[in-house]
């Protein structure tokens, strides 16, 4: 499972060593749930039967969960929680599919690739303003792998340094303190990291670690060891501005094109 930490059965060896079945708490079921009848006996024996006889699935391996929070690139205000369930392809690719909690009713809305700074670099530039930069998300403590030992969850961080992530949300299901669409709709919207304290909306990361019984101040002592890991990243300033509230930034975290003019 920890292919963030070098191996895929990395993890699952941390997790039998700590005592832990490898399963995170999951969060009483809050989500929105979609218009349409429910499932009749006939839809759910042929369920039954395709969790028996279809066992290939490609969803095995995304057993990588990340817990985030996403603001809308187009619009900043319109923000939430991301649950991410990812699967770690190489040492520099990532691909994740989210949902709007993490029980069994949960929505899918969207998906997130995630790639190393090596290969951040190599994109053409034009395609590089689709990617937002992870190094406030880590170092800020907003970014958590609920229910790993935290030597585990550290190194998971440390890994990902760096790197970027190109996320598209295709339901707006849950957006914080608005009701959600029972139903896709629309067009896809390209989704951002936070990079500064304040953007977040008041409320919001409170009540994810009130949820998760997480700590993300603690979170964010813990990993300021790794400050000195992290470089410039674009995308760090693009929507610096855009929030009503006064913003502060976090030691270690830069924008790329700022330090460069230096």
């Amino acid at each position: 499972m920890l292919s963030f930490l070098q191996s895929a059965s990395g993890l699952t060896l941390i997790l039998a060593s700590a005592g832990l079945p490898g399963a995170y708490t999951l969060a009483a079921d809050s989500t929105v749930q979609p218009q349409g009848k429910e499932k009749t006996f006939k839809t759910q024996v042929l369920e039954a039967g395709a969790a028996l006889l279809q066992s290939d699935s490609p969803l095995e391996p995304m057993n990588i969960y990340l817990d985030g929070f996403h603001a809308a690139k187009e619009d900043p205000s319109h923000q939430m929680e991301a649950h991410h369930f990812c699967r770690q392809v190489n040492e520099d690719f990532a691909q994740c599919v989210l949902f709007d909690d993490n029980t069994r009713q949960a929505n899918l809305i969207g998906i997130e690739y995630i790639i190393s700074e090596t290969l951040f670099d190599s994109l053409p530039l034009k395609e590089k303003k689709y990617w937002h930069p992870h190094n406030f998300e880590i170092l800020s403590g907003q970014l958590i792998a609920p229910g790993i030992p935290e030597m585990a969850e550290k190194e998971l961080m440390k890994g990902k340094m760096n790197s970027y992530g190109k996320t598209w949300h295709v339901w707006n299901s849950a957006p914080f303190g608005k009701t959600g669409d029972k139903l896709p709709l629309g067009v896809p919207v390209l989704e951002w990291s936070f990079n500064y304290d304040g953007e977040a909306l008041p409320g919001l990361i409170e009540q994810r670690d009130q949820k998760q019984g997480a700590s993300t101040g603690d979170k964010r002592r813990e990993r300021a060891g790794l400050t000195p890991l992290a470089k410039p990243q674009m995308g760090v300033n693009a929507l610096k501005g855009k929030f009503p509230r006064p913003t502060t930034p976090l030691p270690g975290v830069m924008d790329k094109k700022a330090e460069e003019m230096k």
